[in-house]
């Protein structure tokens, strides 16, 4: 057992040190320079020749001059219309300001390597944490406030939590998809109750659970499976819990290896109307709330998350291999979902 756990924690550990999974790691190309790419028209959400500029990249030439980032994952929105969001090389939460610049937002010894991030109604950031012997969800900001909220499921560590949405109430749903050969448990979705204690086990069956977000009624949780052909989609209960499991809409473009899907979706937002943005395929795709794919915004990496920003909440910001993105929007993101 104790062998087991050593090597669990140091799969992890290279996990959470470069971004993907050891199957990612064989599969993904390498990334391209990044560029300004070009929208088409999706009415109601961006008008098509807006461009999608390059805020920061980690190649040399090309973002902001001198500026490269560690891993970008889990951006989320700051009240003042800055971005934060996981340098997860560096396993700490970096800011990003209108103009591109770059600076530190929560130090790794605080931040203990988030790969999601999600505001509560306190204020509080809360992280979905990898490094070792922090594996769970936490309390990361304000300094001071830290505090563990769930790290382990009926006394077994979880594997790498990836992603995680805290609902109206305080209570967190989080994704652990498991990724390490021979986990301790299988991939699932979390839910840790807004009065705290033991997390419960409320989706199970999904081949690599990624990213979670909540419609804008919370009634419904959607979950992207990277493995899988759609978006999931379940209808929330009392206490949290979730029933009703269906297909909600179709990922597009994505790739196969040996026969299995490994470019389904990452990343998940949603705008004041509805619409679901994920990060799939090589490019943000947008859903309609019943479903339909309404477009698709194309960015010159792989995009893995993303999240409305800015004064107004209309700059959507995305983030994927090492690379910082924005496009000013028709859509707007919701602002309580955007920090106190």
């Amino acid at each position: 057992m104790r062998l087991r756990a050593t090597i669990l924690a140091v799969v992890s550990l290279l996990i959470s040190v470069t971004g993907v999974s050891q199957e990612q790691s064989q599969t993904r190309p390498a990334e391209a320079p990044a560029t300004e790419t070009i929208a088409k028209d999706i009415p109601g959400v961006i008008k098509g020749g807006t461009r999608i500029h390059v805020v920061i990249a980690s190649v040399p030439g090309h973002g902001t001059p001198g500026v490269a980032v560690q891993g970008t994952e889990g951006p989320i929105a700051l009240p003042d219309g800055s971005m934060v969001f996981c340098e997860t090389v560096l396993g700490r939460v970096a800011r990003v300001d209108e103009v591109g610049n770059e600076s530190v937002f929560v130090d790794a010894a605080h931040a203990n390597g988030p790969n999601g991030l999600s505001w509560d109604s306190k204020g509080r950031l809360i992280g979905a944490t990898t490094a070792a012997g922090h594996m769970g969800v936490q309390v990361i900001y304000p300094q001071g406030s830290e505090a563990v909220l769930a790290d382990n499921f009926e006394g077994k560590p979880f594997v790498r939590p990836n992603d995680l949405i805290v609902d109206r109430k305080g209570g967190v749903y989080f994704t652990d998809p498991a990724n390490v050969p021979n986990p301790p448990s299988p991939p699932a979705v979390y839910y840790v109750p807004p009065a705290g204690g033991k997390a419960i086990k409320v989706a199970d069956g999904i081949e690599f659970p990624n990213g979670v977000s909540l419609s804008l009624d919370e009634k419904v949780l959607y979950i992207n499976n990277t493995q899988g052909e759609y978006v999931l989609a379940y209808d929330v209960q009392q206490g949290g819990t979730l029933r009703n499991r269906r297909n909600f809409g179709k990922y597009e473009d994505l790739t196969t290896t040996g026969g299995k899907i490994n470019g389904g979706g990452d990343g998940f937002t949603i705008d004041t109307q509805g619409r679901v943005y994920t990060a799939a395929g090589g490019s943000v795709q947008v859903f309609s709330p019943q479903g339909k794919l309404l477009g698709k915004i194309p960015t010159s990496r792989r995009p893995q998350n993303l999240a409305f920003a800015g004064p107004d909440m209309k700059t959507l910001y995305v983030v994927g291999g090492g690379a910082v993105f924005k496009v000013q929007m028709t859509a707007q993101g919701i602002k309580s979902r955007g920090g106190k």
